[in-house]
């Protein structure tokens, strides 16, 4: 089975020792991502909702770099430090993903790496073929 680490180009994925994503033959895993920006910044800042959309636009690339798209995911967890903010993060989640239903939970977590995030988001994917 082919082994592919598609990589965001973030010092932390060396330091760390991880990859953006990795496709193994039919799937794809997504690592925790959060609401940054290319250049690393927070994108909405103190808004659930901004930073969910942002989460699942960078997951989205990440899958498009493997050669895949949000149709083929079939697993999400959400990390979030407020669960009390379900509304609004089930809402973008349910932009992204409403037809596509996959399987998700969410979860409540005391904190994130840094305390302007408010949701980290993992996805998964399987698709045919080993490309």
């Amino acid at each position: 089975m082919e082994r592919r680490r598609i990589s965001s180009g973030t010092e932390w994925e060396s330091r760390v020792g991880y990859s953006r994503a990795v496709r193994a033959g039919s799937q794809i895993h997504v690592s925790g991502t959060t609401a940054t920006d290319d250049e690393g910044d927070v994108v909405g800042e103190g808004d659930p909702y901004e930073q969910t959309k942002q989460a699942l636009s960078n997951i989205e690339a990440a899958f498009k770099e493997a050669n895949a798209s949000l149709d083929d995911v079939v697993r999400t967890r959400m990390f979030v430090t407020d669960i009390d903010d379900w509304e609004v993060i089930g809402d973008a989640h349910g932009e992204y993903f409403g037809d596509i239903r996959p399987a998700t939970s969410m979860l409540e977590v005391s904190r994130l790496i840094s305390p302007e995030l408010l949701v980290e988001i993992e996805a998964v994917a399987v698709v045919d073929g080993d490309t």
